[in-house]
């Protein structure tokens, strides 16, 4: 890296939720300025109103607070080259007055044409399998024309105007050298007819005002780089450094996108993943780190991430693996933290009170990736479900319908008089009475399980079970197990 200050920008649209590539972007941008102890800026870009959504701007700075990804400069916290917002930049003029000096320098022009007139020339390049390229219809008009199609309030957009022979060239930090023929380039739109600055005109002017170094972004934009350079020349202004990165894809044919699910920060989030290991998922998207190193805190990752560790090749999202990691998270929990953390999730499974949620936490902390994985495994807990006297077969148990039936009766008038109610307690003594009996004690917990959740998996053993829900309830529940098998003899 030179010895320039480092300065980069995460420059999100407020149009709904926080995409995980917008999050890698952000992450990404973020690294590479504080890693190089610079400044990482968040710039609202609001000019495409039609698609902004109310509150979309709270979600950006409420996710980039829990993800830690602070920002030095921005709409909330101020700085020296605000305002922060595209809008407000709009509205003080600046983007109209960079648009202005290419006009009049020759890199622009005013073009009139009618959305129908501009349709029926791609239909005509549709047809004729022409590349659809605006013909440059305005560019010709004399000042006096132009003029009088200002004074009769006639709607107008800027545009860009490329050369119309030779190459654009420009370096990318991932891609290398890319160059592009001048004349394959459409003339950008730079101001759209009701005054706002497209996104491509905006990003470039705002970028060189804000002294940003280092342009992190989709490589979607690759094509339109050289339309942007273009535009650094003609106002003599210096280049950025661009990183390009490869999009997310949710398969090698399709991109992640919200119609698939679990798209945005706020779905892995709302079904249990940790915040923390969700950003470090993120981090390995599209990043090598040179090692077999897959587990990283914020600061380690400061101290790791190098822009030559970005890949090319499209960044596959692998659920299995952000589960896989999300669970190492959690098994480096304490029992505390993880019930602190699974307590919401449970509550959604777990209406009652008068239950042990300490031996809950115990039997699902090593079993659980996500939190809300602990949902189905609770709903035996408020209410003993409709169940089938056959789980009481199961041939690693040694447990049939019979054995199941004499095991209830034996555990009912000992459990009865059992006052320890816990759940280490609990299964020592069933235990002794099994030895007492002569028993395989697995044939009685086996049992004591079916009869108490009604479920052939549950957080923990029969003790632990019975210890979850109580002696009353348990009690219960075991008549139950004993009138059902009763039936099937």
């Amino acid at each position: 890296m030179s010895s320039e200050k480092v300065r980069t920008r995460f420059a999100p649209s407020p149009t709904g939720y926080m995409h995980v590539g917008n999050l890698r972007t952000a992450l990404y941008a973020w690294l590479i300025a504080r890693k190089n102890h610079g400044t990482f800026v968040l710039r609202i870009e609001d000019t495409d109103q039609e698609r902004k959504i109310e509150g979309a701007v709270d979600l950006i700075y409420r996710t980039l607070e829990e993800t830690g990804l602070d920002h030095d400069e921005g709409p909330d916290v101020g700085g020296d080259y605000g305002p922060y917002v595209q809008s407000e930049r709009m509205a003080a003029g600046i983007y109209m007055k960079y648009a202005e000096e290419l006009i009049e320098k020759g890199y622009a022009y005013r073009c009139f044409c009618t959305k129908e007139r501009l349709d029926d020339l791609r239909k005509h390049c549709e047809e004729n399998h022409e590349q659809t390229k605006y013909d440059r219809h305005c560019l010709s008009l004399s000042k006096e024309e132009i003029q009088r199609n200002l004074d009769a309030g006639i709607p107008y957009v800027i545009r860009q105007k490329m050369p119309d022979s030779g190459t654009t060239s420009f370096h990318d930090e991932v891609y290398g050298n890319i160059e592009v023929e001048n004349s394959t380039m459409d003339d950008l739109i730079l101001i759209k007819s009701d005054g706002y600055p497209t996104y491509n005109f905006a990003n470039v002017v705002d970028d060189h005002l804000m002294g940003i170094t280092h342009v992190v972004r989709g490589s979607e934009y690759l094509i339109s780089t050289p339309k942007y350079n273009l535009l650094y020349d003609a106002f003599g202004w210096e280049k950025p450094h661009y990183v390009h990165v490869s999009p997310v894809m949710r398969d090698a044919q399709r991109k992640l996108s919200k119609r698939d699910g679990d798209a945005s920060y706020a779905d892995f989030i709302n079904k249990g993943c940790l915040k923390d290991a969700l950003l470090n998922y993120v981090a390995l998207l599209g990043w090598n780190p040179g090692n077999d190193r897959e587990i990283f805190t914020l600061p380690e990752l400061i101290e790791a991430f190098d822009i030559s560790g970005i890949g090319k090749s499209p960044a596959i999202f692998d659920e299995v693996k952000l589960r896989w990691l999300n669970s190492e998270y959690i098994r480096a929990m304490s029992q505390d933290e993880f019930l602190k953390h699974a307590m919401p999730f449970i509550k959604q499974a777990v209406k009652r009170d008068d239950v042990n949620f300490d031996v809950i936490a115990a039997g699902l902390h090593k079993r659980t990736e996500y939190f809300s994985d602990v949902i189905p495994q609770l709903d035996f807990v408020d209410k003993l479900p409709e169940y089938s006297a056959d789980l009481y077969i199961n041939k690693k148990m040694k447990t049939d319908k019979e054995n199941s039936l004499q095991a209830l009766l034996l555990l009912k008038p000992e459990l009865e008089k059992f006052e320890e109610w816990d759940h280490e307690k609990l299964y020592y003594k069933v235990v002794d009475i099994a030895e007492k009996a002569g028993i395989n004690k697995k044939v009685l917990l086996w049992s004591m399980r079916v009869a108490l959740s009604g479920k052939e998996l549950t957080p923990g053993g029969g003790s632990d079970i019975a210890a979850i829900i109580g002696k009353e309830d348990s009690l219960k529940r075991i008549d139950k197990g004993i009138e059902l098998l009763q039936k099937e003899q």
